[in-house]
């Protein structure tokens, strides 16, 4: 009896290590190399997603099943080459526990990033009887296309406040005529035609054209390129990206030209004094050797950077401080104001700032795009190699070279003609009735070859477009009398005011807007913009687009295409129905997590 019970007692026990061995073998085939997982201490940014990298993570305790409705987890395995993400959301509890995996979790009031952008609200629609003046500064940046294309590409829709429509629309080029010479540095167009998503309203274009000059003619230039090098700027599409985007512009430069190079991090320092452009080792060799880590002492880089910029001045040239990071500023000046009036404060002597941001995950659009603004500069947001030479390379002119400054535009409608108007896009661009003539107020700036779009929908007197309701007043002026209607085929009367970039004093453009009937077709320029305006309203909720869809604006693309030598509206028709896919499967597009305490509703 004792030898059977010992027998019975010996397979038991191989049958429990047989089970033991077995839960191994299952955790071996998740885990390459028989590493367990390590949890993301947060929900990665897009960006983070397949990158290579060493694993720092903590673990976090499992709380009860019943506290939550749903649970996001996520955890990451090293591979033969790379660092490899497995999601382990769809296995049991149970096998989790098995595996020794803890989940991640974040409540639902958490964003999946940690990135900056100024919210606004949506152009609304204003009744001309009230306020018949429209105002606003121009703006050439570009950086809210080439966002809105990261997150797409990455799966995701972008946040509503990273769409700027009016800098989707003006990333593309357009067939706008040139001015005849470099007197007036640009050349302004009308065209009106039917609104694409309603046919009960008409659509204005309003087209700027700055003169064009070749690379070879460009004054001398003093740039300084203010780098980060905090420890946030470490991943491959930051650091890596920005040293060859340099490189690029580096290349474009010749003996008349200097370049300096600041960089920052928990202090700042001149790794390169100024030195001509065609010492292009010695420049290419200080950029090279650069690598990040420690805090963003942003300010202090900045203020040594513009130091540099004095020091290299060239008088009647090119003067201005390039700063590449991915924004995250927190350590140095004690608030955002005291940044800015440094930065106007060295605008208005000449030497102006432009901002080429990168990354993702803790980028702060907003702070880029204002310092830009008060700098005299634009702004460009660099999410891969193609960007940088469209921006450094191909359109190396209209970055460095400002051909009119503080450029205003006011539109006036006729209120015999127009009923109401809605501007698309600009909602940070707005400007006050009489900041117009105000030649203090700052506005934005155009470069040499830069196009600036800017449409209205309007809504023609006793149409169907009408979106408010009639007021019973709103057709009389004091004494009774009609609203006189003089001004014939007049929708509106355009003004346009510039500054000289050595002037002071504003100069003035006017022109009718002049009703063209009933014009069915409109130009390939107008519509491909159109498409990018509906587009941009789409992505932020398409509160006026009435039933167009996707589709519709693909298809409208599509037609109005034309000349595309460098694939960029090939590129735009992808990337509208690559949103059209994730905003039909918008539960799976962002793996929100909704973990919430027992009993909440």
């Amino acid at each position: 009896m004792r030898f059977k019970a010992f027998i019975i007692t010996l397979l038991l026990t191989t049958l429990a290590a047989c089970a033991v061995d077995d839960n191994e073998q299952q955790v071996s085939r998740l885990e390459p190399e028989k590493h367990r997982p390590e949890v993301l201490s947060e929900v990665l940014p897009p960006a983070t997603v397949g990158q290579t990298g060493t694993s720092t993570a903590d673990r976090s305790a499992l709380p009860a099943v019943a506290e939550m409705d749903k649970v996001e987890i996520r955890a990451r395995t090293r591979g033969d080459s790379m660092l490899k993400y497995v999601d382990y959301s769809a296995m049991p509890t149970a096998s989790l526990a098995v595996a020794g995996i803890q989940p991640n979790i974040r409540p639902a009031s958490e964003p999946l990033y940690r990135e900056n952008y100024q919210h606004f609200d949506s152009q609304r629609v204003t009744r001309v009887s009230s306020n018949p003046v429209s105002t606003f500064s121009i703006d050439v940046d570009t950086g809210a296309y080439t966002n809105m294309r990261r997150w797409l590409n990455q799966g995701q829709l972008p946040p509503e406040d990273a769409v700027r429509v009016e800098e989707l629309i003006n990333y593309f080029d357009y067939d706008y005529p040139f001015p005849e010479n470099t007197k007036t540095p640009f050349q302004v167009s009308t065209e009106v035609a039917p609104t694409p998503w309603n046919t009960n309203t008409r659509l204005l274009r309003i087209g700027i054209q700055g003169y064009q000059v070749t690379k070879s003619k460009l004054p001398a230039s003093n740039l300084v390129f203010l780098i980060d090098v905090s420890g946030s700027m470490s991943s491959t599409d930051k650091l890596p990206l920005l040293q060859q985007a340099l490189t690029m512009l580096t290349n474009e430069l010749d003996g008349q030209d200097r370049i300096s190079m600041v960089v920052y991090a928990g202090a700042s320092g001149v790794v390169l004094p100024p030195t001509t452009g065609d010492q292009k080792a010695t420049i290419l060799m200080a950029l090279q050797q650069l690598q990040a880590g420690g805090s963003t002492n942003g300010a202090a880089g900045i203020r040594l950077a513009y130091q540099m910029a004095q020091q290299g001045f060239i008088p009647g040239g090119i003067n201005r401080v390039i700063l590449a990071t991915d924004g995250d500023f927190n350590v140095g000046l004690a608030s955002t104001e005291e940044l800015i009036d440094l930065i106007q404060r060295q605008r208005k002597a000449g030497i102006a700032l432009t901002t080429l941001g990168f990354g993702s995950g803790n980028y702060n659009d907003h702070l880029m795009e204002q310092l830009a603004d008060e700098g005299d500069g634009n702004y460009a947001y660099i999410d891969r190699l193609g960007e940088a030479r469209k921006v450094l390379s191909e359109e190396l002119s209209s970055t460095l070279l400002t051909i009119a400054k503080d450029v205003k535009i006011q539109v006036e409608f006729n209120p015999a003609r127009v009923s109401e108007y809605r501007l698309i896009g600009y909602e940070n661009r707005k400007l006050n009735e009489e900041d117009f003539a105000n030649d203090k107020v700052d506005a934005g700036e155009i470069g040499a070859g830069h196009r600036v779009t800017a449409l209205y929908e309007i809504s023609l007197v006793g149409s169907k477009g009408q979106r408010l309701p009639p007021r019973r007043y709103q057709n009389q002026t004091p004494g009774n009398k009609s609203v006189d209607g003089s001004f014939g085929q007049e929708l509106a009367h355009l003004r346009i005011r510039y500054k000289l970039p050595t002037e002071s004093v504003s100069k003035l453009i006017e022109t009718p807007i002049v009703d063209s009937g009933n014009k069915t077709h409109a130009s390939d320029s107008f519509n491909f913009a159109a498409s990018v305006a509906a587009f941009g309203q789409k992505l932020r909720g398409g509160t006026y687009l009435e039933a167009f869809s996707y589709d519709d604006i693909a298809k409208l693309a599509r037609q109005s295409r034309g000349d595309d030598a460098h694939g960029y509206r090939s590129e735009f028709m992808q990337l509208v129905g690559l949103a059209d896919t994730l905003d039909k499967s918008s539960p799976m597009a962002v793996r929100q997590v909704t973990a919430r305490p027992v009993g909440t509703p």
